[in-house]
């Protein structure tokens, strides 16, 4: 009996919708592409399988581990199973269409991850996101956070919380502290675990000044209201702050600002030791959270140049969810 049962079952982490969910998810599919399309966002369905030569490139590096991977028996190269459609939206952006100024791009689709997230989430979610590309101003930045948040309302999700994060203040500090790239990663992973320990345990023995020092080891706890952490920041950071830090503040300033007066529901938070996607992630950083779950629920940031793999580096922001 097990065996016939076991025969059956799906893999860990594979899902299959029955008839109640499949209708719940064509519906939602249908309004968010209805809010893209009313936002001027043109609709792109990508390939579900690509050359891993292709795939894994540029800021695509970073889904190797989550990449199902075979052998093509019509050419003998690698295949791969997209993990995440960013990559190929950023190659569909540089190389299948014309030139413009601006492009605004989504899409949804199911993606397949080689293992699950530390929670047990799902193998083969549908992903829906939309890219920006040609705008590095504030204002895209706000126009791609504002899509995922009405997104996120016209699944009814709410309350909702807004992590915001500039992977500039880290890495301007990085450099002043002389970090090499293997160092600078270590520092990145124990600010991203709130290890203080672990990272005062890199730091100690080397030749920092104590500005830099302790505005390292305070980047863990600037995290919080964004008014609040913003004043503070300006404090522990004053005796290292750089043009790049200034600038990063100040758009995060500009953000919070805007969002909260434009989404008053939203809880808007401020987090400097945010910083996921830093090998690609080239400014602002961010994330939505909801009541009861217990990782982000929607996630994106700007990453200019992404295209530059495929040929066309220029201003990029975007945001996904699954």
């Amino acid at each position: 009996m097990s065996h016939k049962l076991s025969r059956w079952s799906l893999p860990a982490g594979i899902d299959e919708l029955l008839p109640e969910q499949a209708a719940r998810v064509e519906q939602l599919r249908t309004a968010v592409l209805n809010q893209f399309h009313g936002a001027g966002y043109d609709l792109v369905i990508p390939p579900l399988v690509e050359f891993v030569d292709s795939l894994l490139v540029g800021a695509g590096e970073d889904l190797a581990l989550d990449t199902l991977q075979m052998t093509d028996g019509l050419t003998g190269r690698q295949l791969g199973l997209r993990a995440d459609m960013t990559p190929q939206i950023a190659r569909i952006d540089a190389h299948s269409m014309a030139p413009t100024t601006e492009r605004r791009l989504c899409y949804l689709g199911t993606v397949v991850r080689a293992r699950p997230d530390g929670l047990g989430g799902s193998r083969t979610p549908m992903q829906v996101g939309a890219e920006l590309y040609g705008v590095a101003a504030v204002e895209g930045d706000l126009e791609i956070i504002s899509l995922m948040l009405n997104t996120l309302k016209i699944a009814g999700i709410e309350p909702i919380v807004l992590d915001l994060g500039h992977v500039d203040v880290f890495g301007s500090l990085a450099e002043q502290a002389g970090l090499n790239a293997h160092d600078e990663e270590i520092a990145r992973d124990a600010l991203q675990r709130k290890s203080n320990a672990d990272l005062q345990a890199l730091l100690t023995g080397r030749a920092l000044t104590p500005a830099v020092l302790d505005a390292l080891m305070a980047l863990s706890r600037l995290n919080g209201a964004w008014g609040a952490v913003l004043a503070q920041a300006n404090q522990v950071l004053a005796g290292v702050m750089n043009p790049s830090m200034r600038r990063a503040l100040d758009r995060l300033q500009k953000i919070a600002v805007v969002i909260e007066q434009s989404f008053p529901q939203v809880s808007v938070l401020i987090d400097l030791s945010e910083l996921h996607g830093y090998h690609y992630q080239t400014g602002l950083v961010f994330a939505a959270y909801a009541q009861g779950v217990g990782r982000e629920i929607a996630r994106g940031g700007r990453y200019d140049d992404i295209g530059e793999a495929f040929g066309r580096a220029r201003p990029a922001t975007g945001f996904s969810t699954d």
